[in-house]
This record gives structure tokens, C-alpha cells and sequence, in this order.
């Protein structure tokens, strides 16, 4: 799998994943306070700031507006339409955090004339939500953009994400997957965490994959990061006071904060190489055996197990790996009790 890189940031498994910071529609269509959340987002680690991009008339049919969401007891249409950031005011958010910010900014399209503007004011990369996933037609417009797309995978299983997968790669375009729950907020039972592993052996390890949490907290997150997250998304909000159905699962900068760093930590705490670390050889000096004399030894005995063992500490000539190959071999000098057997002790 290929790296990807945005401007000056890169997406590799081989450093710790970045952290987008998804202010999405918690600002509820302020500007101010959009811009209020990315600047706190980036000064508590988030090297990413993505928003939702909604075009409602070329997003919904007149039917959006008669179907209530239960949970937050509002039409989708309702909600969008109070949360939706006129294009000139995103384009204008998008340039507060490139410019003033020196971050990057991203949105998730939610309709071809949303992927078109995103296009038009161009974002380096798309971010395509679960919603989507299955959304062929428009996953088709936006990879004619040929800019990379991180998809994420929710509500959706292997052979459905399989056929987003082949259009995007038939495009020749980057690709990211993201493993998620669409629960707002999801319960631990739901997160399905291992699914990061289950979607790189799906697809032979051929696209990195990331997390996007809705859980309450910051634990998924970075469970996520152990089990291999190239990039790693969560809604932000500069209070988790406020009202909206995203809140419950979002990060408020302190939490972002706490995620940015141990992102870091944890990464590094990955290695998967199994054998004697650096930071090890000079407790395995005390921790470890040597083989030693336990009775006084003449000159031409055999050793054997009653007359030597192992001890503390590892500095001998012979560690307590070596014990067995020492039976039997015979003393070449007079060796007594209680200390390490030297190369020049014996035959």
C-alpha cells in the first residue's frame, strides 16, 4: 500500500496516524463558531479539520422532510437545513484553516453538486461518509476527481464496501477505508473494533485503513491506534454542552488534546519485534541466570546436575540456556562452590 500526502502531511503506516477533528454540523450553521472549533481543534493536535458539505436541494427529496430521525425527534431535512454553511461562508472556512490555521481542511460531500463545489474550491482530498458507501452513482462522480478518497464503511459489509472499493480502483485513485458504527453515540458492544483487521485481510493489505469513532470518549480511539489505524476521525466540539446529535460522541479540545498525544504513544508502542530490546540488556544482567558451581568441583569431574545450577545475575560465561550442553562435560581445574563457570573451567 501507498502512501498519501497532503501537503505537508503524509498518511503512512509506518508514523503515527494523523487525527482529523470533525467539526461537521456541531457548529449549527454558525461560521463564527466553525471557526471558533477548527482553531481550537488545531491547537489541541488535530492535524486535519473536516466539515459536512450540504447542498440540500441536490441532497434530498421533498420526502426528507417528513421522515424524523427518533433519536433527536427532527427531520434530516430540518437539521441540515438550520446546520448547512452557505458556499461562500465554507469556502471562506476553508481558507481560515488553510491560511490562518496551517492546517488542512476537508468535507464530506453528501451530494454530486456538494463533490462539484468541494472540486471547484479544491479540497486535496474527499472524504466519503457511510451513508455513501453503497452510494455507487456518486462515488463514480467523485472518483472521476481522481484525488484520493478516504471511505468510510459503516452500515455497509464486505461485498457492499467490495463494489466502491472497484470503482474507486478502476478510477486509479488513492483509497483509504475507514471502519465505523453509525450510533450516535455507539455503545462499546457495537464499536466492532477488530473490524480494522477484518477489512485489511479482506483486502490482502492493499489499502490502509483508519477509525472514525462515535463512541463516548476517547478508549476506542485509541484501541484503534494499537490495532493498526492509519488515520483517525471524531466529531469535535468546543463544548460537549451543547446541543446536537453529534455531541454525545464528539471531543471537546481538551479530550482532543489527550487523543493527539497518546496517538503518539501508542504508535510507538507497536514494535512488533519479539526478542531482547536495548532498553532491556541492563536489567537482564541482574534478571537473568549463569550456570554456577554448587558443590566444589575437583579437577577431571563430570558436571552434572548435583553439583552445578543456575543463579542470578546473567553475567556469566554461560547464560541458564546453556545449562543442558554443560552436563557431562569435565572440569579442567579444581572449581569451588557457589561461583560462575568460566569457557576456561572446563574441557
Amino acid at each position: 500500500m501507498k502512501d498519501i500526502k497532503l501537503k505537508n502531511l503524509t498518511i503512512s503506516e509506518n508514523i503515527p496516524p494523523p487525527l482529523i477533528a470533525e467539526i461537521g454540523i456541531n457548529h449549527g450553521g454558525s461560521l463564527k463558531l466553525a471557526k471558533k472549533m477548527a482553531k481550537l481543534a488545531v491547537n489541541n493536535g488535530a492535524n486535519i479539520v473536516k466539515h459536512q458539505t450540504h447542498i440540500i436541494d441536490d441532497e434530498m427529496s421533498d420526502e426528507a422532510s417528513s421522515f424524523k430521525i427518533s433519536y433527536v425527534n427532527k427531520s434530516i431535512y430540518e437539521i441540515m437545513k438550520k446546520c448547512a454553511l452557505s458556499k461562500q461562508q465554507e469556502f471562506q472556512l476553508k481558507e481560515y484553516i488553510e491560511k490562518d490555521l496551517k492546517a488542512i481542511f476537508i468535507s464530506t460531500p453528501f451530494s454530486r453538486a456538494a463533490a462539484d463545489f468541494l472540486f471547484d474550491i479544491n479540497v486535496p482530498l474527499f472524504k466519503i461518509g457511510s451513508g455513501e458507501c453503497n452510494n455507487y452513482p456518486l462515488i463514480e462522480h467523485i472518483a472521476k476527481f481522481k484525488k484520493p478518497i478516504i471511505l468510510s464503511t459503516g452500515m455497509n459489509n464486505l461485498k457492499s464496501i467490495s463494489k466502491s472499493v472497484n470503482i474507486i480502483k478502476k478510477n486509479k485513485v488513492p483509497l483509504i477505508l475507514m471502519h465505523t458504527t453509525n450510533s450516535y453515540p455507539c455503545p462499546d458492544r457495537d464499536i466492532r473494533i477488530n473490524c480494522i483487521t477484518t477489512i485489511k485481510e479482506f483486502f490482502k493489505n492493499k489499502y490502509m485503513v483508519g477509525y472514525s469513532d462515535h463512541s463516548v470518549g476517547e478508549l476506542a480511539v485509541q484501541a484503534s491506534v494499537a490495532l493498526g489505524a492509519s488515520i483517525i476521525e471524531k466529531h469535535f466540539t468546543d463544548s460537549l454542552k451543547r446541543e446536537g446529535p453529534d455531541i454525545k460522541c464528539s471531543m471537546d479540545p481538551k479530550m482532543c488534546k489527550n487523543i493527539a498525544n497518546n496517538i503518539k504513544r501508542i504508535f510507538l508502542m507497536k514494535n512488533s519485534e519479539k526478542k531482547l530490546a536495548k532498553v532491556e540488556k541492563e536489567v537482564a544482567k541482574f534478571a537473568f541466570a549463569s550456570v554456577c558451581t554448587i558443590k566444589n568441583i575437583k579437577k577431571g569431574d563430570k558436571l552434572s546436575r548435583n553439583n552445578i545450577w543456575v543463579k542470578r545475575p546473567g553475567t556469566g560465561d554461560f547464560l541458564a540456556e546453556h545449562f543442558e550442553r554443560l552436563l557431562g562435560r569435565k572440569a579442567k581445574k579444581n572449581m569451588v562452590a557457589n561461583k560462575q563457570i568460566k569457557k576456561s573451567d572446563i574441557k
